[in-house]
């Protein structure tokens, strides 16, 4: 799926009404639908119910939400913000004479100034204040009212976004004087500010009203950012033919563990297996041997020199893809042999845990990076080789100049992980769940990235797939075990099924 900046849903909501000869007045009604039918999917009509509405068509929207709740058996009290009496926009003027049309309304129309009602917990707030239309961060009465709106722990619905966020950038936003949502009800797409965790207590939890806009214009309006979707993998991901043997698949070289991190290698290893590599080999410390041969005997196993670290990672052979990194320590001859892979290796690999703290360790090192290669970073891991960030949206925006600078794919870990690529285009993804926030998840990761690379699939679609097929492993796995319950294993063990779902949706 597309995500659009304000500026290009502009365009498409013109485009819409001017090809295909719809209303404003008409799309407004769409969104207004959307929002009562999730209302009256969970309430009955004695909830008490306050809806504010700004001057705009995003009060518009909710105008016509508080018409449609009356006829459904609702007494809303609506406030309309209708400052000297005449700041509404003529499509929230027509909202407002259709609202009234139904004669007994509880409207309170706010000219200059007035008291507001009191918010209880058991309130139900529909928030159409401000929508995409708003161009600088609330202030005054608006802040005031945004805060005993969040702080009343009311259930609040907000109409496209919530009021005093902006759809894409939020650098200038102070969370507290912006209303926090239980539910934000998005016209048409998700909007890119959905995706960062600095948004996620505003935001709340999200869905799309589906108001029939251009198809057309949604298909030939460019954007650089995208929600990633199970149908989206399974049009990349190829079916196997029936004459095939593992050399098909490729031979995936994992570099990972030492003495006491042993585990990574092996949910590594199970990852990169279970995600389809013909063959699999784990380049470890000696001491590494017998727990990789009952752990995961289907992999190979290649003993590093080194009794109990990693102090030669030159491949002694070719291999169709590298990951190097998780549980490797940084021991210092572990330390200079990656140095030494890094500076040799002049294709994509990938490049996770402990060989990032290393690219932290050797900032120059980055320079050496072959383009194509994949980074996978949780935050601190980011911050420690780019420079810490303050937000979740200073890090992508980082993210996005240093993918450009150096070609690289970095995988920014985390809810709706992002994967950015080169050419500035970002991709968030759609599975997983706070129950794999537990160690080894990442390592899986790596094995399942570094397996499609192996098989031949592009770093950029390698990248992309895994972080979903990684995800939906994780979900299928929750579902079984419980949010806390899940184990980086169990996460492994669920790759093949989580493709399997993929293939055969």
């Amino acid at each position: 799926m597309k995500i659009f900046t304000t500026e290009s849903i502009r365009n498409i909501d013109r485009a819409t009404i001017e090809e295909e000869g719809v209303s404003s007045q008409e799309l407004i009604h769409r969104v207004a639908e959307g929002v009562v039918n999730e209302i009256l999917a969970n309430w009955n009509p004695s909830k008490p119910t306050i809806i504010f509405a700004g001057s705009g068509n995003n009060g518009a929207d909710a105008l016509i939400v508080g018409k449609l709740l009356i006829e459904a058996g609702f007494n809303p009290h609506i406030i309309l913000f209708n400052f000297k009496g005449n700041s509404l926009s003529r499509d929230c003027r027509e909202a407002r004479q259709r609202l009234l049309s139904l004669g007994n309304v509880n409207l309170t129309e706010i000219i200059e100034s007035a008291e507001l009602p009191t918010i209880t917990p058991n309130h139900l707030v529909i928030d159409g204040m401000f929508g995409t239309g708003l161009r600088d961060p609330l202030i005054g009465g608006y802040t005031v009212l945004a805060r005993n709106i969040s702080e009343s722990g009311a259930t609040v619905i907000s109409i496209d976004v919530p009021s005093g966020l902006f759809s894409d950038w939020n650098s200038r936003v102070l969370a507290r004087d912006v209303v926090h949502a239980t539910l934000t009800m998005a016209v048409q797409f998700p909007r890119l500010a959905f995706f960062l965790s600095d948004n996620a207590p505003m935001v709340g939890k999200w869905k799309t009203i589906d108001i029939g806009l251009s198809r057309r214009a949604i298909k030939e309006t460019p954007t650089k950012y995208y929600y990633v979707e199970t149908e989206d993998i399974r049009q990349v991901l190829r079916r196997r033919p029936d004459f095939c043997s593992k050399a098909d698949f490729g031979h995936a070289l994992l570099i990972s563990g030492c003495y006491g991190m042993m585990g990574a290698a092996v949910m590594a290893g199970k990852g990169a297996l279970r995600a389809g590599a013909g063959k699999v080999t784990i380049h470890s410390a000696k001491c590494g041997f017998s727990v990789i041969q009952s752990q995961v005997p289907e992999a190979l196993f290649l003993p590093d020199p080194n009794e109990i670290v990693i102090s030669n990672m030159t491949p002694r052979y070719t291999y169709s893809a590298i990951g190097v990194g998780p549980g490797i320590g940084t021991n210092d001859a572990t330390k200079g042999a990656f140095e030494t892979l890094v500076k040799t290796i002049k294709r994509p690999m990938v490049i996770d845990a402990d060989a990032l703290n290393i690219l932290a360790m050797v900032p120059s090192l980055i320079d050496h990076v072959a383009p194509g290669c994949i980074l996978t970073p949780h935050a601190g891991e980011f911050d420690r080789i780019f420079g810490s960030q303050a937000s979740a949206e200073s890090r992508l925006l980082k993210a996005l100049e240093v993918a450009h600078r150096y070609k690289l794919i970095i995988v920014l870990k985390g809810f709706h992980t992002a994967v950015v690529r080169p050419d500035g285009k970002v991709f968030f993804n759609s599975t997983g769940n706070p129950g794999m926030a537990t160690g080894g998840s990442g390592d899986v990761l790596t094995g399942v990235i570094t397996s499609l690379l192996a098989q031949g699939y592009k770093p950029e679609t390698a990248a992309v797939a895994g972080v979903h097929i990684h995800g939906l492993a994780g979900d299928i796995a929750t579902e079984r075990h419980g949010e806390y319950g899940v184990t980086a294993l169990d996460i492994a063990a669920n790759i093949g099924k989580a493709i399997k779902m993929i293939m055969n949706k």
